[in-house]
């Protein structure tokens, strides 16, 4: 391990940021939390908040919120980059979407700046069904998505951080690239009997068109924002075939095989989120 160096994680509040932060800390390193209660504050909306959130850091972890996909997201990311360089800051390790394009773009910025670099492409996470926006519809016992065929490659948000927190400690992982997979390919179908049996909680799942699925998410007065978002991810990122790949660089960053999706639900059976009224 090198030297200990000043970190500011970015979204260090977040699914991947507030482990990465958790993980850090039990390492004794200088952790500075990057987000919009911390002091001193960062909002991505506020560009003023950048260089005093990254004074005196060595190294930072990068998530931008919600996603690198959405409109705006590469002239932040060229923003939060350039002002890096005029902090001194030396390496960045930047958490990105595999089968994005327009993650890729945003990539091209922090590959092509001066600054060392490891880029973190990773999978959708096994936290999507308990954290975010698939645990109301489980927690109905019915749950209807588009893409019902696809396999995805879901991987656990312990082991991305596991491989950030590498990338931002060695040397070694400077100028790599590492897209991170679990180990098996699920349908939705498939993640919904596995939860099903776990929890013993019946969970009825329908396949719908995309479209249906927009309509619906209209009709409950979600954000247009957040609908694109979805859109997207289910059109274009789900639609891509190199996303259901599986990738063994978790096992080579670190010298085990990624976290299985049967060890993550019971390891959530046993929060009882999945249980709630």
């Amino acid at each position: 391990m090198e030297n200990k160096s000043r970190i500011l994680v970015i979204g260090g509040t977040g699914k991947t940021g507030r482990k990465v932060v958790q993980k850090l800390d039990s390492l004794n390193q200088n952790v500075r939390v990057g987000s919009r209660n911390a002091s001193p504050s960062f909002e991505w909306e506020n560009p003023d908040t950048w260089s005093l959130a990254m004074d005196g850091i060595d190294k930072m972890y990068v998530v931008f919120y919600p996603d690198l996909a959405v409109p705006g997201s590469l002239e932040a990311i060229e923003g939060i980059t350039k002002q890096a360089k005029r902090s001194g800051v030396k390496k960045i390790v930047l958490l990105s979407g595999k089968g994005e394009r327009e993650a890729e773009l945003c990539e091209q910025v922090v590959v092509h700046s001066g600054i060392d670099y490891t880029i973190v492409r990773a999978s959708w996470f096994m936290q999507n069904f308990s954290e975010s926006f698939f645990l109301e519809p489980i927690l109905d016992g019915f749950v209807a998505l588009p893409q019902a065929e696809v396999k995805v490659p879901y991987v656990d948000t312990d082991d991305i951080a596991d491989v950030v927190v590498e990338a931002l400690l060695h040397e070694k992982h400077n100028g790599q690239t590492y897209q991170l997979t679990g180990s098996k390919q699920l349908t939705f179908k498939e993640v919904m009997e596995e939860i099903s049996l776990v929890t013993g909680k019946e969970i009825a799942f329908t396949p719908i068109s995309l479209s249906a699925y927009k309509a619906a998410m209209e009709q409950q007065g979600i954000p247009a924002d957040y609908i694109w978002l979805i859109n997207y991810l289910f059109s274009e990122v789900l639609g891509n075939p190199t996303n259901s790949e599986l990738s063994n660089d978790i096992e080579k960053v670190l010298g085990r095989k990624p976290k299985k999706f049967s060890e993550y639900v019971r390891e959530t059976v046993a929060t009882g989120i999945w249980m709630q009224q």
